[in-house]
């Protein structure tokens, strides 16, 4: 098992500290780590998705964008929405992959969308926000609307 590979399962550790600990040392190996924990985001484990999640959002690699927007289907909410703060990290390369789920069925993964699209702050989302204001979700409906309004109040 590899340092990274060790890392990662201490995300599961019983002791904070340990799976601090581990945090920090993943988001410094950077570039290094991504490919783990892109794998590490299927764990059967909630905390190492959980963590896993919350990493690569730190190391802000364009590879995990993909991986972090299927993981919006997560069926722990704490993941996706960890998931979600990730990918609104990501900048401009994670609006188009955002945008092309707001159609998705899963209402879970069209509200995640809606929320990252807001603080990612990108025009471009507008019009396919708008298309959410009639969605049959409340959840959705108030991320598009949250969405629009923090987006048209920077712009």
């Amino acid at each position: 098992m590899s340092e990274i590979d060790e890392l990662i399962e201490k995300l599961n550790d019983k002791d904070d500290f340990v799976v601090e600990d581990a945090v920090g040392a993943l988001e410094l190996k950077g570039e290094e780590a991504v490919d783990p924990l892109i794998s590490a985001l299927s764990s059967r484990k909630k905390n190492i998705r959980l963590h896993a999640a919350s990493i690569l959002g730190a190391i802000n690699d364009k590879k995990a964008i993909k991986p972090l927007i299927l993981t919006l289907s997560d069926n722990n909410k704490l993941v996706r929405r960890e998931a979600s703060t990730s990918l609104s990290r990501m900048g401009p390369d994670a609006v188009d992959p955002l945008i092309d789920v707001l159609d998705d069925p899963d209402w879970r993964v069209r509200g995640a969308a809606a929320w990252a699209l807001g603080n990612l702050n990108d025009e471009r989302a507008i019009p396919a926000l708008e298309k959410l204001l009639d969605d049959e979700s409340g959840y959705v409906k108030s991320g598009a609307q949250s969405a629009i309004a923090t987006i048209q109040r920077k712009a």
